[in-house]
């Protein structure tokens, strides 16, 4: 019996949990709690999808997943094993399928993590094991919608469907498709991941151009950060120290060599977080001396 298809099946037993639906000589199980809306007699047909649990029963859902054979969907990964690929949740009871380490990237580190999503339809071999076959552009390519120039600059949620070698695809919750350059990377990303990314170009076309590295006030230092939040605990948001400060004073004060002070002022005067006044100190600009 091929496993995987949409077949009709004779409802032959039943128990307190389960109907058993036949077919061909095969048994199929079909538990009830899987289907609390209805209820059968011995000799019902009931349709649906023929699989075989991790536990090696042969069982029939009625409800379709919406990843099968010839239908492409999201489906979450449920654990990744390096010698064999990762398993993915596509819909059925008690069974996941496999993304086998053939159609994965080389390095490891790009793999899908536990609790990613991957866009991928079902195959069944001749031996009626179940496998996840990825979706190449051009199956992913028919979500794509025009994404809107009001999107510049905007934050949004993407997950990564392919891995090229200067960036990554993705695709946004809305199906707006998009590229990250290497260039615009903090880290690498990994197939599969969900992440949140700047807009920093809208092209003609609709598609987006993504950066995954803050905005330039976001990006400050550790030290830039710790001068920040000794300033808004001083009562007038003021420090007396500055570029002309003596080092071991910028050490015992802060912490931090005299290099690593002035790198940080400089960094918030340029974000125009603070204002500098020469040999006298620094101030908050949010505060009352701005």
């Amino acid at each position: 019996m091929k496993l995987g298809r949409i077949e009709t099946c004779k409802i032959s037993d039943e128990n307190e949990k389960s109907y058993f639906a036949q077919i061909e000589g095969t048994t199929f199980r079909l538990d009830k709690d899987q289907i609390q809306e209805n209820t059968f007699q011995i000799g019902d047909e009931v349709t649906g999808i023929l699989y075989e649990d991790m536990n090696h029963e042969a069982r029939i859902q009625m409800d379709l997943p919406k990843v099968r054979k010839g239908h492409y969907n999201w489906g979450t990964v449920t654990q990744v094993r390096k010698d064999l690929g990762v398993f993915v949740d596509i819909g059925l009871y008690q069974k996941d399928i496999v993304v086998s380490l053939d159609h994965l990237p080389d390095d490891k580190k790009e793999w899908p993590q536990k609790g990613d999503r991957l866009y991928l339809t079902m195959s069944v071999d001749d031996k009626n094991r179940f496998w996840g076959e990825l979706a190449t552009f051009e199956q992913i390519a028919n979500l794509f919608i025009k994404a809107p120039e009001r999107l510049m600059n905007q934050d949004i949620e993407v997950t990564i469907f392919q891995l090229k070698l200067v960036g990554a695809l993705a695709i946004s919750e809305e199906n707006f498709r998009a590229f990250i350059h290497e260039s615009e990377w903090v880290l690498p990303p990994r197939l599969g991941q969900k992440i949140k990314a700047r807009v920093i170009k809208v092209q003609s076309d609709g598609s987006l151009n993504l950066s995954l590295k803050p905005r330039a006030h976001e990006a400050i230092s550790d030290d830039a950060t710790m001068i920040i939040r000794l300033l808004e605990k001083t009562n007038d948001h003021f420090l007396p120290y500055h570029d002309k400060s003596d080092p071991e004073v910028i050490k015992r004060e802060f912490g931090i060599s005299k290099g690593q002070f002035k790198r940080a002022v400089g960094a918030l005067m340029k974000n125009k977080q603070i204002r500098q006044e020469a040999n006298k100190g620094i101030y908050l600009l949010d505060s009352k001396n701005e």
